[in-house]
């Protein structure tokens, strides 16, 4: 009997979702998202890169500022108005201080309850590697979290204003090849379908399927294949890590 996934908490009012890249969110959870803001949670963006890196034909200088309109627009979709960028070079972020320091900072200034990424771990399940940008920001938001509520590190952010927090409660990680968790993707599925095509420049060079063809069958497929272990109801599935 396959293992049934248990529904996301609902109890939390605001959350910061932190990822490397724009698309990041949209192929991860954005039906997960349109459900919660629908329900008038808070929900931030924050993410390392501008995605400047993404598209061979374009240079970073003139990729970044699209990549950017798209990601707000492809948010907006969801319900999300308040997307930030953190200006790490798109391919060749580092896990390290630096990172966790800024990631940190933002769970601070937002002050949420649910942080959620993408699958920091080297694969998507077995032999599909994952992306050392994805492994970083994956990896510094577990480890910021902590730091964000102790106030001997990073001081320097007391300094700023931005007062320890540890109100965090937990970590849901999207893309993981062991989720515990789910959400309802029903009510949400459509306007994630859209939120992707926002991406319409990036989908554009990545496939030579229609661009909507190619969202929808992506989303509503890895959607339905979750149902099973969700009692038969279209998921978006999650790694949850609770503090």
């Amino acid at each position: 009997m396959t293992e049934q996934l248990e529904p996301m908490p609902t109890d939390w009012r605001r959350a910061l979702a932190v990822v490397a890249h724009p698309d990041d969110l949209e192929y991860g959870c954005a039906a997960a998202v349109a459900g919660w803001t629908d329900e008038g949670r808070d929900i931030t963006y924050l993410l390392a890169t501008r995605g400047e890196a993404g598209i061979d034909m374009l240079e970073p200088e003139r990729c970044a500022p699209l990549r950017e309109q798209e990601q707000r627009a492809s948010a907006a979709v969801v319900g999300v108005s308040r997307v930030e960028f953190l200006d790490h070079r798109d391919g060749v972020i580092e896990y390290g201080v630096g990172l966790r320091r800024d990631i940190a900072a933002a769970v601070r200034r937002h002050r949420p309850e649910l942080v959620i990424t993408l699958n920091h771990r080297d694969t998507w399940g077995g032999v599909a590697w994952n992306t050392p940008d994805h492994r970083a920001v994956g990896r510094a938001t577990l480890d910021a979290v902590a730091d964000a509520g102790n106030r001997w590190i990073f001081p320097e952010l007391a300094e700023q204003g931005l007062d320890p927090w540890d109100g965090v409660r937990w970590v849901a990680v999207a893309g993981s090849s062991t989720p515990t968790h789910a959400v309802d993707a029903s009510a949400g599925l459509e306007r994630s379908v859209q939120s992707l095509l926002a991406h319409r420049t990036y989908i554009e060079v990545l496939t030579d399927e229609d661009p909507e063809a190619y969202c929808r069958t992506f989303l509503t497929g890895n959607a339905r294949a979750s149902a099973e272990r969700f009692g038969g109801r279209p998921a978006v599935t999650f790694e949850l890590f609770a503090r």
